[in-house]
């Protein structure tokens, strides 16, 4: 039954991609030129609107012409024929509809001056009820934007199952993210780096419920104000800001239940008025899940299977998470804003199962047997403060403008382990314990400053530096025979220090037809990390250069061409560093590398689209000491094996992508994407030279229905090809998703139910092959649930908008233990 699905939806989604890139062959020649039209969008305090409906209408008869919202800076663009005039328009809820004098539209374009809203009596002091929506996606010049607000596939998930059904987003085995096949990714948290990477940080994406983002922006060649870091690219995710006027606020409730049982809960606040903006929120999770891993392992000396061993780990886990923010604008004038905010964390988790090992002999008989229950807990607060600074200067397009950042974080963790482990030497099995225990404080500071020039040019540039200092302490017992002792091979302390000195300058220029943006970025890294035990130490010091440049030229209003060059690269994260073991089972552990090496990559994409709608983009990246997680023999005698992060020889990738959105019905839209993508890996490790590639397809289709009278519904598919990672070969897999809403209270509350991963196929099947070692693994978790959730809007319905932001993005993500 999986297998037809997947065929169906392949050959479904291929005729829709001829469907669209036929009409794109079929098209008119090329229309009139066009010339761009900004301006941006304020509140009666000078305040940026929002998502404000910015409508473009010929003056002759106010016949519409094309609309657009405004973002987060109230700014908006849009593009029409030159030479023509025309009259522009602005509403938004709880303010009167804005109408400009008529004007004209130059070859070379137009910048309007700030179009300032009145507050609307009439719709403050009734209800408004606002039936528009957003697309789930949109696609953009150089990123895809996710909608998750209001969405019901978002009902009761977290912000991790919305990743891995967004277009060309994968999460292997590992819990490392892909998009569109190729790690090494730069996670933001509105606007914030992620303290962690791999396993931490999808453990986090998994504590942060999908009711509280507002939308998730894949970007695959950021510009230079971008930190350098992420070789594939920048995962963007917006959390929800409420933007209503007065007092207000909303609560959400959600059970989901697959093997286990899951419960969110969260509410926030706000209080807008005058020149104050107050704004806080809590959320509580408690979401227990499973984790089994089977394998079939085989070591083998020239050819020859010398032993071997089969496994199955199971292990329960209950995760229980309190999030909360507070923070407040203070507007001093309707130019300028300071803004502080406190966020804060803490976690704790408790998991308990069984490790079954069997050792085989050469022959591939059971020798040996052990079964034994094991534990694992941790327990990781954080808090973090934040102190931001926005200047607009007045001039003609009010994009003049000085920011400055400041962030101080704090990071702790704690884990205690436990489990009866066959440790190198050892006549049997010792029970083996440790205690870890972490600390890391990050300070950063960032300035930048945007200036516009003559000819509809903009020049922008910042300095940005951070300082970084980690501790881990990691005490193991051994106790056999009712004698515990210490474990002087593994008790280690690790120090690590870092400063990160960074600038940029980045110019562009808008024209009728033809964008230009030409950055560079230098960074200038100074590491060093100490490991006690043994006196080994690494101290690295480098300086790099990241230009970027992206040019977009519009043929006609069908047909648009973007072209963008960068280079880019990702440091190890903290923990990926740190050599301190995690015993996964009795024969399995897992640790960082110190010896690991940044990887640097060069990046092209070229990407046509017709019509603003369909799009087919070709990318090629070249990488550098590529690092990437391997599952190798721990020795070349031993029967243990290790995970850990290693470098090898160049990557190269090439991809091709098609984004096909359909209208089938007035209420049916689809939003298809394929990525067909080659990667080939090169190298050596363990004895065993690597020279491996493979061609993969990822594909997915997202359908929406509104369905009337308040109800609305989504279904998403994903299928993954089998694709080779490094020396791992993994089987295909797929998830189908359905879920539905229903308006309720006159437009206040909403309630959502849906189901994941409905046919169960969302496992890892995957084999890891060396000359002396083949693993053969599978790795599934509770991801079928059925999920029923509430959510309530208290408060007024006036809007306005707030934009808040630090600076602390680039370091956060690789804080963390592992």
């Amino acid at each position: 039954m999986t297998s037809c699905f997947f065929l169906f939806l392949h050959r479904r989604l291929i005729n829709w991609l001829i469907l669209g890139w036929g009409l794109g062959g079929v098209a008119a020649a090329f229309g009139q030129g066009t010339a761009p039209l900004r301006g941006v969008v304020l509140d009666p305090a000078g305040a940026p609107v929002e998502f404000a409906t910015v409508t473009l209408h010929l003056a002759t008869d106010s016949t519409l012409v094309k609309s657009e919202f405004s973002d987060a800076k109230g700014a908006f663009a849009l593009q029409a024929p030159a030479g023509g005039r025309y009259l522009l328009s602005a509403a938004q809820v709880g303010y009167q509809r804005y109408w400009s004098t008529p004007f004209g539209l130059p070859a070379a374009g137009l910048v309007l001056p700030p179009m300032a809203l009145r507050t609307s009596a009439a719709t403050a002091l009734q209800e408004v009820i606002v039936t528009g929506q957003k697309p789930l996606f949109e696609r953009q010049a150089d990123r895809t934007i996710v909608n998750v607000e209001n969405s019901p596939l978002a009902a009761g998930n977290t912000a991790l199952d919305v990743l891995a059904r967004a277009p060309g987003i994968t999460v292997d085995g590992s819990d490392n993210l892909a998009l569109r096949g190729k790690q090494g990714l730069l996670v933001l948290i509105d606007g914030k780096r992620q303290p962690m990477t791999g396993t931490e940080l999808a453990d986090y994406l998994r504590t942060l419920p999908a009711e509280q983002l507002k939308n998730i922006e894949l970007i695959t060649n950021p510009p230079a104000s971008y930190d350098a870091q992420g070789t594939a690219g920048v995962i963007a995710i917006n959390l929800k800001k409420d933007q209503r006027q007065g007092a207000n606020g909303s609560l959400n409730l959600g059970y989901g239940r697959g093997v286990y049982g899951r419960f969110t809960t969260g509410l926030t606040g706000n209080y807008r008025q005058g020149k104050t903006n107050a704004y806080g929120s809590y959320t509580y999770a408690d979401r227990s899940t499973y984790l089994r891993l089977t394998s079939h392992r085989v070591f083998y000396d020239q050819g020859q299977p010398t032993s071997g061993s089969t496994q199955e780990d199971y292990t329960a886990t209950r995760t229980q998470v309190h999030n909360w923010k507070a923070g407040v604008d203070y507007a001093f004038t309707g130019r300028t804003t300071l803004g502080a905010a406190l966020t804060g964390q803490a976690a704790q988790s408790n998991g308990s199962g069984t490790n079954a090992v069997t050792l085989l002999d050469a022959s591939g008989a059971p020798s040996r047997a052990l079964t034994s229950p094991a534990y694992r807990n941790a327990s990781t607060p954080n808090l973090t403060a934040n102190l931001n600074l926005r200047q607009v200067f007045a001039d003609s397009s009010n994009s003049r403008a000085l920011t400055a950042d400041v962030n101080y974080a704090t990071y702790r963790l704690g884990r205690q382990q436990g489990l009866s482990a066959l440790l190198d030497g050892s006549a049997g099995p010792t029970l083996l314990t440790s205690d870890q225990t972490g600390r890391l404080t990050l300070l950063t500071g960032q300035l930048d400053y945007a200036h516009p020039l003559a000819y509809r040019q903009l020049l922008s540039g910042g300095l940005k530096v951070s300082q970084v200092q980690s501790t881990n302490n990691a005490v193991f017992q051994q106790t056999a025979s009712g004698v515990t002792t210490l474990d002087t091979a593994q008790t280690n302390r690790f120090r690590y220090t870092e400063t990160i000195r960074a600038g940029y300058l980045n110019w562009q220029q808008t024209g009728a037809r033809a964008t230009w943006q030409v950055g560079l970025r230098g960074e200038h890294t100074a590491a060093l990390g100490v490991q006690e035990v043994g006196k080994q130490s690494f101290d690295r010091q480098y300086f790099q250069l990241f230009p970027s440049a992206s040019f977009k030229y519009t043929f006609s209003p069908q047909h648009e061409l973007t072209l963008a060059l960068s280079r880019r690269l990702d440091r190890p994260g903290y923990d990926q560093l740190n050599p301190f073991r995690i015993y996964l089972n009795a024969t399995t552990y897992r640790s960082g590398n110190p010896a690991l090496l940044p990887q640097t990559s060069y990046n092209a994409e070229v990407t046509h689209t017709y019509r603003q709608k369909y799009t087919v983009g070709l990318s090629y990246s070249n990488t550098r000491h590529p690092f990437l997680i391997v599952v190798q023999p721990a020795s070349a005698t031993s029967r243990f094996v290790l995970s850990r992060p290693v470098n090898l020889g160049p990557q190269h990738y090439a991809a091709l992508t098609f984004t096909v959105p359909v209208t089938l019905t007035k209420n049916w839209s689809v939003y298809n994407n394929a990525v067909f993508y080659y990667t080939r890996f090169t190298g050596e490790l363990a004895g065993t030279a690597l020279n491996r590639a493979k061609a993969s397809v990822n594909l997915s289709s997202t359908h929406t229905f509104t369905l009337g009278r308040g109800w609305s519904a989504d279904l998403s598919a994903n299928y993954q090809s089998p694709e080779v990672y490094g020396f791992i070969t993994s089987r295909s897999n797929g998830d189908l998703t359905i879920g539905a809403q229903k308006s309720l209270l006159k437009g206040q509350g909403t309630l959502k139910f849906n189901v994941t991963d409905v046919l169960y196929t969302n496992r890892n099947l995957a084999t890891s092959t060396y000359d002396n070692y083949v693993d053969h693994f599978t790795q599934s978790r509770d991801s079928r649930v059925a999920t029923l959730s509430f959510s309530y809007r208290l408060g007024s319905n006036q809007l306005a908008a707030s934009h808040r932001a630090d600076s602390a993005e680039e370091e956060k993500r690789r804080v963390g233990g592992q």
